[in-house]
């Protein structure tokens, strides 16, 4: 049997506790010291209390420590350090309530049976002092972790919703969170607390490190305060309190960053939302959510099938198609050849479906819908008939489809050269009307192509929907290099700076794994318009932007803050359209795998790259002729 060391110190040393060979002991010993520590005021308290935070790390689902009142002990603990001061400041104690919160937040992670006991312990109404603001930020972050735990079971979120403060002060820590984060924080290094700079970093780094994790701890400190409020969304009493333009326009700007993609953020408490009849009609009252979700839906982001999701109900909702109809549509028409969109599959067909509707609702009078929009929805109704026909064509008939397609894109391709764009565009357009539907990787260049026509004559909606309607229908689904990068190109044009960003990286990790000589990455290098372009992206999209502008961090568009040093002029960087290539762009056209007309529909799909990693290290030169 292990023995107690008769070295330590400390009577009653946690880490002597838990060497206690005899499991009765040990346990009557560990039982005591939770009861016994918030009592205590003796130096070094917060050695064990940082043990028990890598053990609810490490063991979250462990009932051995919750059975013995690790949750009444860090309640107390939080308590304490609230309401004394001078025990607070004093030795480390103010590490204690963060690590304290944090362990409440691990143990309920995973387990409600947990969760059900902390709320018996009382955990609840010091975690919300901590999301009141009582200490700093950092110890907010962690208490609003802790709630959204408890707030996602059934039997736990009434004790939660009990406490009607907690909905409010998340919604007001989600706008504000990264503001309070770059103003307390980030903005001067000299006046950052010594107990932040070692939390973030473990005593591991130095400044440029603060920096970094403290943009990511500010992300999950409103991605967290986003997936609380999210809890409160699926009951109907809580959306009005939700519900107000104020809070829901922000939304789709609340995406996390790159540091944290992986959580759906704004987006997803907006499909929460939009799921429910009674908010559908605050955001479809809201054009500048409309068009935010419109863009998201065209867009390369994670969580592009949440943003169609939203779309798709609110056309559906009689009471909101007409106020977003003619927004709407055009978005869906070119998403509606998609295929499969992660787990989503044949969401073309559901898109299809839902316009079919809108079409029946005009007819039924239930809703009023432009000439335009008609013509549109009737366009794409057109296709799917067309399909459908094809599929008894005889194969001599549809060989003659494809040639004729053929012989009109190379004319097209010739008048590109020339320097006719429009004439070129209008050739690409004839060959769509031939190609035959089936020929999804033909329809692919073509709608490319003419997409970079629109660039060149300085149309990026245009050359958005085409490049959007190319990788609808490329195999792998969002992977059509050429159409990411024209389509970054065009967002860049409208200064959508997220949208541009993610498909430029993707563009570049794109061109890392092709086999096409013109898009392989060679010397190891990224090349430098595509480098330059998600420098400048990065900057505008950067999440403590807004923050920085407001607290004098950055004085004007082109500059990125203090966290890009001396490269903060922007006289340096292009637009894409002028960063691409010389001779206005027309060596960047052309098509792929000019004779390969079979259908790729073989190809297998494959996980999306990180968004993270831009896979530095590669070079890629874009020299297509059509």
């Amino acid at each position: 049997m292990d023995k107690v060391s008769s070295d330590c110190p400390y009577p009653g040393c946690f880490f002597c506790v838990m060497k206690e060979g005899n499991p009765s002991k040990r346990r009557a010993s560990v039982l005591k010291f939770f009861r016994e520590l918030p009592c205590q005021d003796d130096d070094g308290q917060v050695l064990p209390i940082s043990g028990l935070w890598n053990t609810a790390m490490a063991h979250p689902n462990d009932p051995e420590f919750i059975e013995l009142g690790i949750f009444e002990c860090m309640s107390a603990l939080i308590w304490k350090g609230l309401k004394n001061r001078r025990w607070l400041s004093h030795d480390q104690n103010i590490y204690i309530p963060y690590y304290a919160a944090h362990i409440i937040g691990s143990y309920t992670m995973n387990m409600e049976e947990f969760a059900e006991n902390a709320v018996h312990a009382g955990v609840i109404p010091p975690l919300v002092e901590l999301l009141r603001g009582r200490l700093t930020w950092v110890e907010q972050r962690v208490a609003v972790r802790a709630l959204g735990h408890l707030a996602t079971y059934a039997s736990t979120f009434p004790a939660i919703a009990s406490h009607g403060e907690i909905l409010e002060l998340s919604i007001q820590l989600a706008m504000s969170s990264l503001e309070i984060v770059y103003s307390h924080f980030y903005q001067y290094v000299d006046r950052r607390l010594s107990y932040h700079c070692d939390l973030l970093t473990r005593g591991m780094g130095g400044v440029e490190m603060e920096s970094r994790k403290a943009e990511e701890w500010a992300s999950q400190l409103q991605c967290w305060s986003l997936q609380l409020i999210n809890c409160f969304a699926f009951k109907h009493e809580f959306l009005p309190t939700i519900c107000k333009p104020e809070f829901l326009i922000k939304l789709p700007g609340m995406w996390g960053g790159l540091v944290n993609e992986n959580s759906p953020a704004g987006i997803g408490l907006l499909r929460t939302i939009c799921h429910q009849k009674l908010g559908r009609g605050p955001v479809a009252s809201c054009p500048g959510i409309i068009d935010a979700l419109c863009n998201i839906a065209r867009s390369s982001d994670d969580w592009q099938y949440m943003a169609i999701d939203c779309l798709l109900w609110l056309l559906q909702d009689p009471n909101t198609c007409h106020k977003v109809i003619d927004k709407v549509v055009p978005v869906l028409v070119d998403l509606a050849e998609i295929t499969t969109l992660g787990d989503h599959k044949k969401l073309g067909d559901s898109i299809v479906n839902v316009l079919q509707e809108c079409i029946q609702f005009q007819g039924s009078g239930r809703s009023s819908i432009s000439n335009r929009t008609k013509e549109q929805i009737e366009d794409i109704l057109n296709s799917k008939q067309r399909l459908k026909w094809e599929k008894n064509m005889p194969k001599e008939d549809l060989h003659i489809k494809q040639a004729a397609a053929l012989v009109v894109k190379l004319e097209g391709n010739s008048l590109f050269s020339s320097g006719n764009i429009s004439g070129a565009a209008s050739k690409y357009s004839e060959a769509l009307s031939l190609c035959p539907m089936r020929s999804r990787k033909e329809r692919v260049v073509l709608y490319s192509n003419r997409a970079q026509c629109h660039l060149l004559l300085q149309q990026p909606l245009a050359a958005i929907s085409d490049a959007t309607r190319a990788l609808c229908l490329h195999k792998p689904v969002n992977r059509h290099a050429k159409s990411l990068w024209r389509r970054a190109q065009a967002n860049d044009m409208l200064g959508l700076a997220k949208e541009s960003l993610l498909d430029a990286i993707l563009f570049i990790n794109e061109c890392s794994q092709s086999n096409d000589p013109d898009l392989s990455l060679r010397q190891n290098k990224v090349p430098d318009y595509a480098e330059r372009l998600v420098k400048k992206q990065m900057r505008a999209a950067w999440l403590f932007r807004e923050a920085a502008v407001k607290h004098g961090g950055v004085h004007s568009q082109g500059d990125g803050g203090d966290m890009y040093g001396p490269e903060t002029d922007d006289s340096e960087w292009e637009t894409a359209s002028e960063s691409d290539i010389g001779n206005d762009g027309r060596d960047d056209m052309g098509d792929d795998d000019d004779g390969d007309w079979n259908n790729d529909d073989e190809r297998k799909d494959y996980d999306k790259p990180s968004m993270k990693d831009i896979k530095h290290g590669y070079n890629v030169q874009l020299e297509e002729e059509p």
